[in-house]
């Protein structure tokens, strides 16, 4: 087997060294155009998850990079004066060029050719003379561009801009530094690698870059290999506190911006991605050279693995992608924080430092409270201090953070759990019947805050399906008045209703499961939208509401909400999102009209408002009055996310008491990004732009989530959907799973012997003693002090 490796750096040495010891017979050459005492950039970072990687297949790799490694387990957190430390992490982290040296010897000890000072000849020419081509080549990746038809790159190139240093300052742990001045915001992501030095990188966003005098250097030339000297001294100046007297070390230092590496593969024929060439992760959550590292090991272990070439290329990727896919969305999560910094440095020190921990949801509430009960600690008593101040009256302190109660508008909830408007379709005529009562019922005494009724129709030519529930003939006022009754006499949860006209979005049919393109056929009775556009090709095309209609829409949702005040209803929500008929109004992509109802976002907001307006007008105080909006379209030309913003504080100002953050369904033909807690990221966007209260909803199934989101400032409630329809009870079995008993979640008399978690199999196991010397537990707070900075202290306190 011949096989050429394009870049010696970690990435393609690691690999070399572990193919030639799995095959010793194998001819492996490395190309690498740079001398072997070479290197960019500073300090490297491992988790403990790749050391035991490395360990397990190198031994002798991994003595040699433990017996240099800086370890710490401390993440530092200073903003606004105060430094906030978190333990329990675990890093290690040594010098990039001595990691590149003790692979240069393990691949010298086990005879890889490695050619130092040597362009790689052209990918195509390797191919057809070798068996195997491993294209380590960086971000930059010469092989991605001449196979980019095979390899579909994604390239995103973000805004923010960002400057690897190094410094003769040694930090004791990671450390994330945010300066503010006139200019902006400015963070640092700095830790240390061995006894003298530690890794630095300045990032900023591209307003504060241009305030701050940066871009007065950006145009003088700075060849490779130079840094932009200008650019650090002033560095140094803005952070002089932080780097008590030391210097920022350069090193081919320039300001670039971070891109964002996906491919639709990484294999054409014989030749294969490895490292950056194939995906990048943002810095923010680790190392690029971590990532490669994994992809060396499961390369040459799937190589190993099986006979032929194109099976091990193949089985490479199935194993790696959905582990690069898994950290990527994180580092995304990540990115886009630390892009918006700015948007949270308001938040009082212990919040900020929690969400900056939880910000790419790899690490959340329970999460640290293992890893730091005392952190987590002192940002919980914070948290309720300020929900009880809230409430002018004391709320329960040792409540997790899901079990705080909120005041919405005039009322009180319980706590901060929301069950969402659901579509049962189970409705006839327009009116609610048995299983709406069973729905809504379980759901309050399942522990939710705030539980709604679903997408219900102001008219009969409002309702999206045959199926679907209304609130415009008395019988369905009766109907619902039974359904809130029953509700309350169960529960104290609060009751609420989702008003709704679905515009073009009315169908004749209930859709299938889990499809949310549903068409209307044709016939079914007549449409109307805010502009003559049919859902998708198989859908009748809607009449452009004219300024009567537009009158008696808005009468519709006042009758509607006047009948929803007398059935009992708590809470109130108006349906501006999902592409329903207000929605429509919103959006660039479905409203196109030319008058005053059209056109820029004022004129597309006129209508919405004024339906607002006019059932706030009716609404008691005492009640709650929500909006749902979608924040994002995700279609080119869509709501942006200023649009957003826009839109929640004009609603707000108009009487909304807060926004329902969901995203998309407004256009068939969208591309959204679905992953956990998804749409999170428009509720937090929204709630620390506006100040607005907000509802975050969307693939959030697990109390850990819902505490992490509230804990860190990013929504104020949690609308739990699908997870309750899978358990009914969700909010009690989180209490439960919690050892939370308190009047947040009350179980009924008749269920509370089944409060308690359930015995489950081997439970009443006791494990006998193993061990005759017991290990001390490791400690929470490690620093990193080099070897002669902790002989120096040792002797001072003798």
């Amino acid at each position: 087997m011949r096989v050429a490796v394009i870049g010696g750096g970690p990435g393609g040495l690691y690999f070399a060294a572990l193919a030639k010891q799995l095959s010793p017979s194998w001819d492996i050459t490395v190309w690498e155009r740079n001398a072997p005492d070479d290197t960019f950039g500073f300090g490297v970072v491992f988790s403990d998850e790749t050391l035991d990687g490395i360990a397990q297949a190198d031994p002798r790799v991994f003595d040699a990079m433990s017996a240099e490694f800086a370890r710490w387990s401390d993440i530092d957190v200073r903003h606004r004066g105060q430094v906030l430390t978190s333990g329990g992490h675990g890093f290690a982290a040594l010098g990039r060029k001595r990691l590149l040296q003790i692979l240069q010897q393990r691949c010298a000890a086990l005879d890889v050719d490695v050619r130092y000072r040597t362009q790689a000849p052209p990918v195509e020419e390797l191919s057809a003379r070798y068996d195997l081509v491993v294209a380590g080549d960086g971000v930059r990746s010469a092989t991605r561009a001449t196979f980019a038809d095979t390899f579909r790159p994604e390239l995103d190139e973000r805004t923010c801009r960002y400057m690897w240093l190094g410094t003769d300052k040694v930090f004791e742990a990671f450390t994330f530094i945010v300066a503010e001045g006139e200019f902006g915001t400015l963070q640092v992501h700095a830790y240390p690698f061995d006894d003298s030095r530690s890794t630095f990188i300045v990032e900023i966003d591209e307003e504060s870059w241009r305030r701050a005098g940066f871009d007065a250097f950006a145009d003088r030339d700075h060849p490779p290999g130079t840094s932009d000297e200008d650019s650090i001294a002033l560095c140094e100046r803005i952070l002089a506190d932080h780097l008590d007297g030391h210097r920022l070390l350069p090193n081919n230092s320039k300001w670039i911006r971070f891109t964002t590496v996906r491919n639709a593969t990484w294999r054409h024929d014989n030749v294969v991605l490895l490292g950056d060439a194939a995906h990048t992760a943002h810095f923010s959550i680790g190392s690029g050279t971590k990532l490669a590292m994994e992809d060396s090991l499961a390369l040459a272990a799937c190589l190993h693995e099986h006979q032929d070439v194109a099976t091990a290329l193949a089985a490479y990727e199935s194993e790696r992608r959905p582990v690069v896919e898994s950290t990527q969305r994180a580092a995304q999560a990540s990115l886009e924080w630390f892009e918006n910094v700015g948007r949270y440095t308001g938040q009082d020190p212990h919040q900020f430092a929690f969400n900056l921990l939880t910000r790419s949801r790899r690490v959340t509430y329970d999460n640290l409270r293992v890893r730091d009960e005392a952190f987590t600690h002192a940002v919980d008593a914070r948290h309720a201090a300020e929900a009880a101040a809230d409430l002018a009256g004391p709320g329960p302190a040792d409540a997790p953070p899901m079990f705080r109660p909120f005041r919405l508008g005039g009322l009180r909830l319980r706590n901060r759990v929301v069950a969402p408007p659901v579509a049962l379709y189970t409705a006839r005529d327009g009116v609610p019947g048995d299983f709406e009562l069973v729905h809504l019922s379980t759901q309050a005494v399942g522990g939710s805050g705030l539980v709604f009724a679903g997408m219900t129709a102001v008219s009969a030519d409002a309702r999206a399906t045959t199926g679907c529930p209304g609130l415009y003939t008395d019988e369905q006022e009766a109907a619902w008045r039974r359904i809130a009754d029953f509700v309350h006499e169960q529960s104290d949860a609060r009751l609420g209703i989702q008003l709704t006209h679905a515009g073009r979005r009315a169908a004749a049919q209930p859709p299938r499961p889990g499809d949310v393109n549903y068409a209307s056929e044709q016939g079914s009775w007549p449409l109307v939208a805010a502009s003559p556009l049919p859902w998708n090709e198989n859908s009748s095309v809607p009449r452009e509401a004219t300024r009567a209609d537009l009158v008696a829409i808005t009468r519709d949702f006042v009758t509607a909400a006047r009948r929803a005040d007398r059935c009992g209803f708590d809470a109130l929500e108006l349906q501006l999102g999902h592409g329903h008929l207000l929605s429509g109004f919103l959006s660039p992509l479905t409203n196109t009209r030319t008058d005053a109802y059209g056109g820029d976002l004022a004129g597309r907001m006129r209508f919405p408002l004024e339906v607002l307006r006019a059932v706030r007008a009716v609404w008691p105080a005492g009640k709650a009055l929500l909006v749902r909006i979608s924040a994002t379209d995700w279609a080119d030309g869509g709501t942006s996310e200023a649009d957003a913003v826009e839109i929640a504080r004009r609603l707000a100002e108009a009487g909304a008491d807060a926004i329902d953050v969901s995203t998309g369904e407004v256009v068939a033909h969208e591309r959204p990004r679905y992953g956990r807690s998804y749409q999170t990221p428009y509720a937090d966007l929204i709630r620390n732009a506006t100040g607005v209260p907000v509802v975050a909803v969307g693939a959030i199934s697990t109390y850990d989530d819902v505490n992490s989101i509230i804990l860190a400032g990013r929504a104020d409630l949690c609308a739990v959907g699908r997870a309750q329809l899978h358990d009914p009870l969700w909010t009690l079995h989180a209490a439960a799973a919690q050892g939370y008993r308190g009047p947040a979640a009350p179980w009924p008399t008749a269920w509370r012997a089944g409060s308690g978690r359930p015995p489950g199999a081997r439970t009443d196991r006791v494990p006998p003693r193993l061990h005759l010397l017991r290990q001390p537990p490791a400690p929470v707070h490690q620093r990193w002090l080099p070897p002669a900075r902790a002989t120096a202290l040792q002797s001072a306190a003798h």
